[in-house]
């Protein structure tokens, strides 16, 4: 294997994310049942990703507060106390990725991330400034597993597909990064992660 870049998901791969946290926190009063049953109602997964496209928060709340006027009050609050659904990294795969730099490897982020909500996260998290290239969804109006963002972030990269691992906790991303004929591991646990990069003598042992 030739392998020139390793190209990481943020959300579930480099920072834990859960809005199950921030509910817990700010509605204590409703138990894990009752604010998953507020996720799927609103299809929450679905409208979220808008915002990682680019529409801006203060729009989707107000759109979706229109159809759910009952629960606008948990609406609203995803985006006021949005960085309380990021608890913290995850140290063991921010510990791989300060690694993989001293290989002579490039790093590069390829996220679905609302911008505006990556700015008020990314000051927190010193592993951002490791990146060659960041490729963020809410900034190029594509999202994974649309192909053609894959190929904005090898554009960018000035690789082939072939020269480049992925990492993705999301199993239609890597479903896609597979079939345009990247390297991809599904991620589960850095452990997980590290040993797959040892096989590929990525990292040592």
């Amino acid at each position: 294997m030739n392998i020139r870049a390793v190209i990481f998901d943020l959300g579930g791969v480099l920072l834990e994310w859960s809005p199950l946290a921030l509910y817990k926190k700010h509605f204590p009063a409703l138990t894990e049942a009752e604010i998953r049953a507020f996720l799927e109602e609103v299809n929450f997964l679905a409208w979220n990703l808008e915002q990682d496209k680019g529409r801006p928060f203060t729009e989707g709340v107000a759109a979706l507060s229109a159809r759910f006027p009952h629960r606008a009050a948990l609406i609203r609050a995803y985006h006021e106390h949005w960085l309380d659904c990021i608890p913290g990294p995850i140290e063991g795969t921010a510990q791989i990725l300060y690694e993989l730099g001293g290989n002579g490897l490039k790093r590069a982020a390829l996220t679905n991330f609302s911008a505006e909500k990556l700015a008020l996260v990314r000051p927190r998290f010193a592993f951002f400034d490791w990146f060659d290239v960041m490729i963020v969804s809410g900034e190029v109006g594509m999202v994974k597993p649309d192909p053609d963002i894959y190929h904005l972030t090898l554009e960018r990269l000035a690789c082939q597909a072939q020269e480049c691992v992925f990492i993705d906790d999301s199993l239609a991303n890597v479903e896609t990064a597979r079939q345009l004929g990247f390297h991809a591991v599904h991620f589960q646990s850095p452990q997980q992660l590290r040993a797959a990069l040892q096989a590929w003598r990525l990292l040592q042992q």
